[in-house]
């Protein structure tokens, strides 16, 4: 009986010693993780809600689906760094995201402005409803004629 009562106590310890292991792992990655992202000392609360703000309308050139914000891509991070730099020197948001413009493009704002090479982009969700409808009716059209 003692004998069999050893082995599952091994057992037992083996998988707690496991399982340990496997937690420590895991906090250590995570740690490790949250580190990546860089701290930032604010002068005042406006200007971590604007570095905030504008972090998240500017898109990382590299990840292209991703803000700056959410993008961990070292060339997210110089971006960051310049941004901070910028705000820290008392530059307006405006100039802020003409200086991205003018660097990277018109690609680099979630929400580019409304121009003629942008109006296919902005008018194109209402020029496919309106087609959609235009269908539906036309079928509608058909279907009770056909009856």
């Amino acid at each position: 009986m003692t004998l069999f009562s050893s082995r599952a106590g091994r057992r037992r310890r083996s998988v707690a010693a496991a399982l340990t292991s496997f937690l420590a792992l895991s906090l250590l990655c995570t740690l490790s993780w949250a580190s990546a992202i860089e701290p930032y000392e604010f002068a005042s609360e406006v200007e971590e809600a604007r570095f905030q703000a504008l972090s998240r309308e500017l898109r990382c050139t590299v990840c292209q689906n991703q803000s700056l914000a959410d993008s961990d891509a070292p060339l997210a991070q110089d971006l960051r760094r310049e941004l901070y730099a910028m705000i820290r020197d008392g530059r307006a948001d405006m100039e802020i995201r003409q200086f991205m413009v003018d660097r990277y493009g018109e690609f680099v704002l979630y929400r580019p402005p409304i121009a003629s090479h942008t109006l296919l982009l902005w008018a194109g969700p209402f020029i496919m409803l309106l087609i959609g409808i235009a269908i539906g009716l036309i079928t509608i059209k058909r279907r009770r004629k056909a009856l």
